[in-house]
């Protein structure tokens, strides 16, 4: 399922560089609320949990149990430990949860690693309840223009025109039964301030970053420093999409 191969050096690159506190999610809280209708002593399953961002997150939202699903072991290992949230090794493919445990699936940045979109669309609907949603938080072709990477490193675009778009999402999943209820654009604020974003890019942790030439990355950055030299302390609010499935 991951298109990086991460050590240990790579998996805390990835945490310092994308992980997100929840108190800058707070229009994913209120959209995962709406759609999700989470309640404490529910289980949500996260899939392709990286470094347990979101799985830390939504136990602190909604006080769930998170089974947080990761296939690279360096990731994995920086999980929190805290009680309610269950570390397991494994791949969209091949889950290692029990049938109908789950009430809700999380899969974030991560649709684009899947090899496989409609075996692991067959088994959410193995390991979820009857009813429950899949949410799929991710950058689709098309709808990526308010991305911070893209507007400091507009070649990225070209990257993610090679995810699945929703449309192709959607065709994966509906043979599962899953048919697609919403879809929201939604506001995150990815660092303290521009220049905290600046200082926190991370080629090697980003799949977007990963897929432009030296000289594409080097000119993004001149584009980024240049705009933290005029205004250092200007909004590093970036944009994705959730898509709800059920």
């Amino acid at each position: 399922m991951a298109a990086i191969l991460y050590d240990d050096r790579s998996a805390d690159a990835y945490r310092l560089a994308r992980d997100i506190p929840p108190g800058r999610l707070i229009a994913w809280r209120e959209a995962i609320g709406a759609e999700a209708a989470l309640e404490p002593g529910m289980t949500v399953l996260d899939v392709g949990a990286g470094t347990g961002a979101f799985a830390s997150a939504l136990h602190q939202w909604f006080g769930v149990r998170v089974l947080a699903v990761e296939p690279a072991r360096a990731m994995r290992d920086l999980i929190p430990g805290a009680e309610g949230i269950e570390a397991l090794d494994g791949t969209a493919e091949a889950l290692p949860v029990p049938d109908g445990c789950a009430d809700a699936a999380w899969l974030g940045s991560v649709v684009h690693h899947v090899s496989d979109l409609a075996a692991a669309a067959r088994e959410l609907r193995r390991a979820l309840r009857p009813g429950a949603p899949v949410l799929i938080r991710n950058s689709f072709p098309g709808r990526c223009s308010r991305d911070l990477r893209v507007r400091f490193f507009p070649e990225t675009a070209r990257v993610v025109a090679g995810y699945p778009s929703v449309e192709q999402v959607c065709a994966a999943f509906a043979p599962a039964g899953f048919r697609r209820i919403a879809l929201h654009s939604l506001p995150q604020q990815s660092a303290a301030d521009l220049a905290d974003f600046a200082g926190r890019v991370h080629r090697d942790a980003d799949a977007k970053l990963r897929g432009l030439t030296d000289e594409e990355f080097d000119r993004g950055m001149e584009r980024l420093r240049a705009a933290v030299a005029d205004e250092p302390a200007q909004s590093a609010t970036s944009w994705m999409d959730l898509l709800v499935l059920v």
